[in-house]
């Protein structure tokens, strides 16, 4: 039987990892996310982004705010104009949490 206080804890993380399962479960914002790792460390500015879509700015600045809630992307701001970057190592390391969770309970149901 799998320990239920395992199941709970597993379960804790999946609510941790909602607001990124939503941010990248769009794919306007998986391209966006794909668009911003092309650009690099140095980031790239919402018109640049809109340019590489068929969407308007006000649409990519929504986006971005998600992206930015769930801690995927920060922005920078170089003189007047705010860039955006990818920080997914830091983002991800709750979904790493969450599968090293179920694997765990996993690997006990199998052992049983």
């Amino acid at each position: 039987m799998i320990d239920p206080a395992k199941l709970a804890e597993a379960q804790d993380f999946f609510k941790v990892c909602i607001p990124i399962f939503t941010a990248l479960g769009d794919s306007t914002r998986q391209k966006l996310c794909l668009d911003l790792a092309a650009a690099g460390t140095e980031g790239i500015n919402v018109a640049d982004l809109a340019g590489k879509s068929i969407l308007s700015r006000p649409a990519i600045s929504h986006h971005l705010k998600v992206l930015k809630d769930a801690g995927i992307v920060d922005p920078i701001k170089k003189g007047t104009q705010i860039f955006y970057k990818l920080r997914l190592k830091d983002a991800l390391v709750p979904m790493k949490t969450l599968i090293e969770a179920v694997e765990e309970i996993v690997s006990e149901e199998e052992s049983t």
